[in-house]
């Protein structure tokens, strides 16, 4: 049995860890404490979990609740700071994704992790999805021969996309931009399909919908007097979880969970597209838009042998929930359709079987699911190379950002 301890006690925080911890996963995890820079929230998240031990101090939980492991669900640009401490105390971490925002905080990371011996893992849940794990098995059968291109869409509606822009995630420094941030699901999804290191990258990015697009805005939507006119509202006090954990503990720290989402304060992207070359001369086309009518992805996959075209529209957390097909065409033009059936549980199913596969370990992993640090870092350093390509309007060369571990065994594992 596994002593855990958690860093974060935000949504995500919450429901894929610390609600588990002490349901789903009571007979595998010892759960010994709760650190979070608001002490409101960590009350209010101990008392969902029956009390856990709540503590004001990151290094005073690590010595008094001696954890196995530690695990970060903290906003993004603190991960590296928790994880490093981590490792140098003795534990393993698990982080959520995105590992970190930029290519120092990488370096960091994984020289900590080769120093000490310990253990980092990421925690990539779309590689867990049924409908995603199928697609790794068709290609690693060769359906379509050697891959040679991926063009990968993904839209974000103007709920679950808006929301970004109310949040911390809404500035760079905090979140990296939706490259990273969100990104770092999608890229690392492609590196694990193609089983390839990327290695150049060149972006555009542009906001165009949110941030100071419109006169009519205010600091946040609780007080803002345009609340009546704003197809974007959002009533901060009707939400229970969002209320209690947020609302509530504004008193704290000042962080306003309904900021405007038009407001000055934004400097992150709504709209991108990236190229990315990889080691093995494969290559990915990728786009992001955070204000489509729906949300959801669409991919065609180019081989030797054929082409493959996947994708779905989705809601929210609900990525799989009809079951969806797989379109396989080969060179003759015939068609051949694989249909995976919906799984049950967040994200599709891919919730449940991550946390299975990291706190229970009685899964094998044929299809090498499991992502460690440096498969956490070459999605986030695409989207941080992609920040770097879009500021500079240059091409950016990941191993170039990497430079000083370049050329290194970092993890002494398979890279991706």
């Amino acid at each position: 049995m596994k002593t855990v301890v958690l860093v974060g006690a935000g949504g995500r925080a919450r429901s894929m860890f610390a609600l588990p911890f002490v349901e789903e996963l009571k007979s595998s995890v010892r759960f010994e404490g709760i650190f979070d820079t608001n002490s409101i929230r960590a009350k209010a998240l101990s008392e969902e979990c029956g009390g856990v031990p709540i503590y004001d101090d990151f290094d005073t939980m690590l010595k008094s609740a001696r954890p196995d492991t530690v695990v970060v669900a903290s906003s993004d640009s603190t991960h590296h700071t928790y994880i490093i401490a981590a490792m140098e105390a003795g534990c393993d971490v698990i982080s959520e994704k995105p590992m970190t925002i930029d290519a120092e905080k990488c370096r960091e990371i994984l020289e900590t992790e080769q120093r000490t011996g310990r253990s980092l893992k990421v925690t990539f849940n779309v590689r867990f999805i049924p409908y995603v794990a199928k697609i790794k098995e068709l290609l690693q059968q060769k359906v379509i021969g050697d891959v040679h291109h991926v063009s990968l869409e993904w839209f974000l509606d103007r709920s679950h996309g808006a929301d970004y822009f109310r949040r911390w995630h809404a500035q760079m420094e905090h979140s990296g931009g939706l490259l990273v941030h969100k990104s770092t699901h999608h890229f690392d999804m492609i590196n694990w399909w193609l089983d390839s290191q990327p290695e150049d990258v060149h972006a555009f990015g542009n906001r165009v919908f949110y941030g100071p697009t419109r006169e009519n805005r205010g600091v946040r939507c609780l007080t803002c007097e345009h609340k009546i006119s704003c197809e974007f509202y959002f009533d901060i006090s009707k939400d229970s979880f969002v209320n209690r954990y947020y609302l509530q503990a504004e008193q704290e720290d000042g962080y306003f969970r309904d900021q405007c989402i038009f407001g000055e304060r934004i400097n992150i992207y709504d709209t991108m597209s990236v190229h990315v070359q990889y080691q093995s001369g494969q290559m990915l086309t990728y786009s992001l838009v955070a204000y489509s009518p729906f949300e959801g992805w669409k991919a065609t996959i180019q081989g030797s042998g054929g082409r493959m075209e996947i994708g779905f529209q989705y809601s929210g957390a609900d990525i799989d929930n009809e079951g969806h097909t797989i379109r396989v065409i080969n060179p003759q033009g015939e068609i051949t359709e694989y249909h995976v059936p919906a799984a049950a549980g967040g994200h599709g199913g891919g919730d449940e079987r991550l946390r299975r596969m990291l706190f229970v370990g009685d899964m094998e992993d044929p299809l090498g699911q499991q992502a460690g640090s440096l498969s956490g870092a070459m999605s986030a350093l695409i989207g941080a190379a992609a920040n770097v390509s879009i500021a500079g309007r240059i091409p950016v060369s990941i191993s170039e950002l990497l430079a000083p571990t370049a050329g290194r065994d970092l993890d002494g594992v398979r890279a991706i």
